[in-house]
Formats: structure tokens, C-alpha cells, sequence
């Protein structure tokens, strides 16, 4: 049976719900989200905030089995609340979120073999084969789709069941093949260390899509690091440089004959719990250091010390794509890079496409329904 009391010295009412568990909901909470204030079919808030008074009190209260009713002193509105309702939206706690699945962090010891795989024919046509790889793509940042047909159209057709593009000013797509007068390293046959995609942007694109339609060439590897597995060791050996990569921000720019585009962002992103959400490194696309004397040293320290852990074996998964295969990671977490490859041995072509996070985890909580 539940409960409910009122609490006015708190200005607040304490549930006790049917299976015995209990929560206090502020007043001034409660008649915000009075349900008559949502829209009925879109769900948005139609309510008016600035006309409820801060102060607001209830007049009594009454409990089932299954609801809370509140009439409110001074008003003639009644709010009735599905008991289901609130105890899944109690004050302090976040509401569940199927699209927050967790985060396994990975070193070396994953090796090419441990990445998640997936078929792309069950992805194309089974939500359940589409929601479980999500789910490990999202708790690994890394997987690998295999079986697409020799087309550009094919690894496209498997990022759009996740959602729309997400467009740069490299396109809609684009082409990682050696080709003369590059404007990006990715576009040479050299090296390119470990680093996230577009810093520069002010909403560096979420999840990558390289579906590999050739790889002949010497060489050509492809590199993966977990930075959330590097952020966090830096946490716990150098607190210092973690403070500093995770506080203070720095250039990153991107400019050719077309575009300058420019932003501020820290190396190391954390959300209010402190827990780190998105990392930002891309030793090419920093532009130059404008810290004052003072911090610019310590920071160089810092940043110097992320930038060694990334090139440390430690972390490191190589793998050399085969052609029909597509990697698909989390470009705000995982860093990625290449071994050099010589152009005069064979092809190599890789088609690329972004989506954004919000679009990858609008699918997972639409798959969980």
C-alpha cells in the first residue's frame, strides 16, 4: 500500500511506495511536472513556470494503490501522478536511460581479436542484431562490421539505420586514399599517429564509419587506442597533468583555400560527476599554444605526457582491414591512426562517413522500447 505525507517545514512530499522504497519530491517540483502541463501528443511542456509561484503548497494530498493526487492551495488545479511515474523520476537520481550502457575500457590485452564483429546482412535486417551491436560498438567504442558488398553505398547504408549524416566540410562522405595536392595527412601514403577526428569543430562528429573497399598496399595497418583507458590511468599516475588536460583549453584549427574553422576544446572532457566523457587530440590540428608563461610549461608537461601514452604498446590494437570490412568507432573516445603504406605496391581506399552520438544513442533507446 503507499503513502504519502506532507512535509511543509521541507516544503516537500515524502512517498512511500508499494513495495516499501520511499523518496521526497519537492513541492515546487511536483507542480511543475504536473502531467497536464505536457502536451498530450507531443509530450513537450506547455506549462508556464514563471506562473507557478516558488512558494507553491499543497492544500491535502491523497494516495492509491497506483496514484498521487495533489489539490494545491490557491488553485483549482489537481495534479494526479502514476505512482510507476515517480518513483522512476525521483528527485536526485538520473531516470533510466537505455542508451547509457556502460563503458568497458580496453588496453592491449584486447588485441584485434577481441574487437566486437558483426555481420552487416543481420544488421540490415534484424532490429535485434542492429541493438546488440550498437550496445557493444557503444561499451567497446570499437567494432568491426563484415560482409559489405564491393560499393561506396554499402557502409553508408549501414550507419544510415542508425540515423542521418552528420556533414563536414569534407562532405557528406569522404575518400582515405593517397591523392596529389592533399588537404588533410589522411590523404597521404604517410603515418599518422594516434588522434581523434576534427577538433577544430566546434561538435567533433561522434561515431566513424571506414568501410574498407581495398587494402593491397605494404603496409596500411590501422591503429586503435581506448583514450578513456589513457585518461584514466593519467588520473591516477599524474592527478597534475590530468587537471591540467581536463581544465585548460587549447587552439585546435583547421584552414585551407575553402575553410578556417577553430575552436577551444580540453584534451580530456569530464561531465558534473567528473567522469570522462570525450576526448579531444589531435597533435596536427592544434594550433598554437596561446597559454600564458606561467601555465604554458606545465601544460606542455601535461600534454606531452598524454601524448606518449598513445604511443605506448600498452594500449595499442593493430589490426589491417580487409576489403568488405568496416571499423566503426567513437571518434570523441577512441583514438585512431595508421601505419605509413607505400602506393607504388597496391590500392588502398577507405569511404568514410560520421554520425553523432545523439543520433547513435536516439537509435539505442528507440531499439530498447
Amino acid at each position: 500500500m503507499a503513502n504519502a505525507s506532507l512535509r511543509s517545514d521541507e516544503s516537500l512530499v515524502h512517498v512511500i511506495f508499494p513495495d516499501g522504497s520511499s523518496a521526497d519530491f519537492p513541492y515546487i517540483w511536483l507542480r511543475d511536472n504536473d502531467p497536464a502541463g505536457f502536451h498530450p501528443q507531443t509530450q513537450e511542456r506547455i506549462a508556464d513556470l514563471t506562473a507557478i509561484p516558488l512558494d507553491v503548497t499543497p492544500d491535502k494530498i491523497d494516495t492509491t494503490d497506483t496514484t498521487l493526487t495533489i489539490w494545491w492551495q490557491g488553485e483549482k488545479t489537481v495534479s494526479t501522478f502514476d505512482l510507476n511515474w515517480l518513483s522512476a523520476h525521483r528527485p536526485g537520481q538520473y531516470a533510466a536511460d537505455p542508451a547509457r550502457t556502460g563503458f568497458t575500457h580496453w588496453r592491449k590485452d584486447l588485441g584485434a581479436a577481441g574487437v566486437p564483429r558483426a555481420q552487416a546482412d543481420a544488421i540490415l535486417n534484424s532490429d535485434q542484431a542492429l541493438q546488440d551491436w550498437l550496445v557493444q560498438t557503444q561499451k567497446y567504442g570499437l567494432s568491426i562490421v563484415e560482409g559489405l558488398a564491393d560499393s561506396t553505398e554499402a557502409g553508408m547504408e549501414v550507419a544510415r539505420r542508425i540515423g542521418f549524416l552528420r556533414e563536414t566540410n569534407f562532405g557528406l562522405t569522404f575518400e582515405v586514399q593517397s591523392k596529389p595536392n592533399p588537404n588533410n595527412l589522411a590523404y597521404t601514403p604517410i603515418a599518422l599517429p594516434l588522434h581523434t577526428d576534427l577538433t577544430n569543430q566546434e561538435l567533433p562528429p561522434g561515431f566513424q564509419f571506414l568501410h574498407c573497399l581495398a587494402n593491397e598496399a605494404m603496409g596500411g595497418g590501422s591503429l586503435f587506442c581506448d583514450g578513456y583507458a589513457i585518461a584514466e590511468d593519467l588520473r591516477g599516475a599524474d592527478p597534475e597533468a590530468f587537471s591540467l588536460l581536463s581544465t585548460v583549453s587549447i587552439p585546435f584549427r583547421f584552414h585551407d583555400q575553402d575553410t578556417d574553422i577553430r575552436n577551444r576544446k580540453q584534451v580530456i572532457n569530464l561531465d558534473e560527476d567528473g567522469e570522462i566523457i570525450e576526448i579531444c587530440f589531435n597533435a596536427h590540428l592544434a594550433d598554437i599554444l596561446d597559454l600564458a608563461p606561467d601555465l604554458m610549461t606545465r601544460y606542455y608537461r601535461a600534454y606531452r605526457r598524454f601524448m606518449v601514452l598513445t604511443r605506448s604498446v600498452d594500449y595499442l590494437v593493430t589490426l589491417k582491414l580487409k576489403a568488405g570490412e568496416m571499423v566503426v568507432f567513437d571518434n570523441r573516445r577512441v583514438l585512431h591512426g595508421r601505419e605509413a603504406f607505400d602506393p607504388q605496391t597496391g590500392f588502398r581506399h577507405l569511404h568514410g562517413c560520421y554520425i553523432d552520438r545523439g543520433e547513435f544513442e536516439s537509435r539505442l533507446r528507440l531499439l530498447a522500447r
